[in-house]
């Protein structure tokens, strides 16, 4: 049977704050994560990934693991920047997305190390003069076009998985688009759906409670509980609390926005806690367009909607106000109610720059019981994933990146 793999190249590298702590297959894009959506177009199995040494131990429920050794001849590898849409795509030696190479279908071994630095491309491993197939999708060049794709993306998703028609209930009456809810949702009384922007998408087990407004184009996840106020053109993850208003944003999963707080063309990362009253600005005083820090140095996204980028295990206190266009680092603790700087480095802890560092043995200590909350346990390759995320944590800091301010480098 042939498999999937997932290569990050040099770009999928440093897409922060999330490159850290997952490969970029395990990033939600629209509806479903990137590897999902190439496992529903090609109809094929997900055997690994190739990315940045500090993700070997990545372990996670359900996901794909680093690969090692030799991918073989007749294997499918697809740049895990390339958001596939949701329709099936026949088999080719070569997928095309925009006239880009997407996938490849392996004509040789290949061994992890040539792809070890990032820097090969897929078309030099493509076959010659090999049948090529062009699908759709859309390519993600910088973080914040998880963001800019997200409303078109709901969209075409909702329609595409709605079409399979696979344990869907088509639960208002009328014209396309619809809310759509699948066997096992909860839909309260009094939850109102407004579907003049695209579909809804209720999964299995999700609970959306009474007096909640639901503003498709939306995807809520697996097992996730919604409770009041306004959710609008949002994809939400499996296993997530959500409460107060959140609008044009992902929440990757097992997340908690659970109390009052605007949230606006954001995205949360895994086992991400945001404290009550958590606000959010995505639109600037000047309406002007949005700059954001990357490792690259501060680049303006050209978008004037942009909220803040929340790595995996990031926390905030009660009350925490973000200013527009921030970036909080995986496994950092901000608290105190003060405005945090644009950029915080991970596993910073404190209440205002500088921060000190959260020690790694008091951070594992925190993660392992957040996973119980949710019955999963920290197993101990994740814990050695996290320990390499930790000793890494963006070494060049954040010099040279304009109102921002690095750690004291002490532990908490």
């Amino acid at each position: 049977m042939t498999d999937l793999y997932f290569y990050d190249d040099a770009t999928a590298r440093a897409l922060e704050p999330f490159a850290l702590t997952r490969p970029s297959c395990e990033l939600r894009a629209g509806a479903l994560l990137v590897r999902e959506r190439w496992e529903h177009a090609l109809r094929l199995h997900t055997a690994g990934f190739v990315s940045a040494p500090h993700l070997n131990d990545f372990d996670e429920n359900g996901a794909a693991h680093s690969a090692s050794g030799r991918i073989k001849a007749g294997t499918v590898l697809v740049n895990a920047r390339c958001a596939v849409a949701l329709a099936p795509l026949t088999a080719a030696d070569t997928w095309t997305v925009d006239d880009r190479v997407a996938a490849v279908t392996l004509p040789r071994d290949v061994d992890v190390a040539e792809l070890a630095s990032g820097e090969a491309s897929l078309e030099s491993l493509a076959r010659d003069q090999g049948a090529t197939v062009a699908g759709a999708g859309r390519w993600i060049e910088n973080v914040w076009d998880f963001i800019a794709h997200l409303q078109a993306m709901l969209v075409e998703d909702v329609t595409a998985i709605a079409a399979k028609g696979q344990g869907l209930v088509a639960s208002v009456a009328g014209r396309p688009p619809l809310v759509y809810t699948e066997e096992g949702a909860t839909v309260e009384p009094h939850v109102f759906f407004d579907t003049s922007a695209g579909p809804v998408l209720v999964r299995r087990g999700a609970t959306l409670q009474a007096f909640t407004r639901v503003v498709g184009p939306c995807v809520i996840g697996v097992d996730s509980t919604v409770g009041g106020d306004r959710i609008s053109g949002c994809s939400i993850g499996d296993s997530c609390r959500v409460h107060g208003e959140l609008s044009a944003s992902i929440i990757l999963g097992h997340s908690n926005k659970s109390h009052d707080g605007f949230v606006g063309h954001s995205y949360l990362g895994r086992w991400v806690n945001l404290g009550a009253g958590t606000t959010t600005s995505n639109l600037k005083n000047t309406y002007g367009t949005v700059s954001l820090w990357t490792p690259g140095g501060e680049q303006n996204t050209g978008l004037r909607f942009l909220g803040t980028f929340f790595g995996d295990h990031a926390k905030t206190g009660i009350g925490t106000q973000l200013t527009t266009g921030t970036v909080i680092g995986a496994g950092a603790n901000v608290f105190g109610g003060a405005t945090p700087p644009r950029a915080v480095e991970p596993f910073a802890w404190g209440d205002g720059p500088p921060y000190t560092t959260f020690r790694l043995d008091k951070f594992l200590e925190v993660a392992g019981r957040v996973l119980e909350r949710r019955q999963v346990s920290l197993s101990d390759a994740e814990a050695r994933q996290l320990a390499a995320a930790h000793k890494l944590r963006w070494p060049k800091g954040l010099k040279g990146t304009k109102g921002t301010k690095g750690t004291k480098g002490k532990s908490r």
